[in-house]
């Protein structure tokens, strides 16, 4: 659909722009088709599914579901979740405009969400666990049979088109909600991102960074591996950070590019992820295994009491 606007139960609604991103997609080819396969439909009053895409952040879950839905040939429209994100946000906002005649008039606005559902696009609610239970109550119906959202500001409920696709990213640390149990049943299956691998990485930074030279390229590639051994989250949007850092201050201070990586990673990341610059680096702890090992003694304490 190409008009910028639609009529719903008599209310004229204006729709938002699909998203065009430059970004070229390296690995993860078995975590795409298992996305494609979530949103295929086999046979007749089949319905798609709405998977989660779990992971560290900067680990490229947003970047892989803007790839399966390219890849279906369909526009694809962002939703950024935030804790302040309100159901009217995820729906449609009202907003003032000027009538033309000297006064103003309230216009209708679809949030992408909606505008996907509208035009059968593909919906990434971005970083998702951010948002409170109050704004996913307002999507359980979307994410069931039912298949549609209710405004109240606007007095309308809006239909999913058969060709709507969804899915949810999800990052793995401290900074999120909860998500209400009701909503994770209808968010299924879950498809988890981890970091990509050592040829990989470097193909993302070339990718990022196409002026960055080889040999650095190769290093913080090697730097990132090394940290990923011992569970450091270090991702690659944090390896795109220190080239970029590093490559300013060599050029302005006129240091060793090596002193200037160094110092890089411990402004981007902190003192003690220098070391694993070395390849013999091993540190006295498992961050990984040490979560792991708080779980288990905090489902023990559980048991006990």
């Amino acid at each position: 659909m190409s008009s910028e606007n639609i009529i719903i139960d008599g209310v004229e609604v204006h729709l938002g722009h699909p998203d065009e991103l430059n970004i070229r997609m390296v690995g993860q080819y078995e975590l795409q088709k298992q996305l494609e396969a979530c949103w295929l439909t086999v046979e007749e009053g089949d319905l798609p599914l709405v998977p989660r895409l779990l992971g560290r952040p900067g680990v490229g879950k947003t970047t892989l579901a803007y790839a399966a839905g390219k890849k279906m040939n369909q526009d694809v429209y962002i939703f950024q979740c935030t804790m302040d994100t309100r159901p009217e946000d995820l729906i449609i906002t009202p907003v003032l405009s000027d009538s033309g005649k000297g006064g103003t008039s309230i216009r209708y606005q679809a949030s992408s969400l909606v505008t996907a559902m509208i035009r059968g696009g593909v919906a990434i609610l971005d970083e998702a666990n951010r948002m409170t239970e109050k704004s996913w109550a307002s999507l359980a119906p979307l994410f069931d049979n039912r298949r549609y959202v209710e405004s109240i500001t606007a007095g309308v409920k809006v239909k999913a088109h058969e060709d709507f696709r969804c899915c949810v990213t999800m990052n793995d640390d401290s900074s999120t909600f909860e998500v209400p149990e009701y909503i994770m049943s209808r968010l299924q299956p879950q498809i988890y991102v981890d970091f990509p691998s050592q040829s990989e990485e470097k193909e993302i930074l070339k990718i990022n960074l196409p002026f960055a030279e080889e040999e650095l390229l190769d290093m913080i590639s090697a730097f990132l591996a090394h940290a990923h051994q011992f569970g450091e989250p270090f991702s690659s949007r944090d390896g795109i950070h220190i080239l970029r850092y590093a490559r300013r201050i060599s050029h302005h201070q006129g240091i060793p590019i090596e002193d200037a990586m160094k110092q890089s990673i411990e402004q981007v990341l902190g003192k003690d992820a220098v070391n694993y610059l070395d390849p013999d680096y091993q540190p006295s702890f498992n961050v990984m295994n040490d979560f792991w090992s708080e779980e288990y003694e905090e489902e023990d304490d559980d048991e006990l009491v």
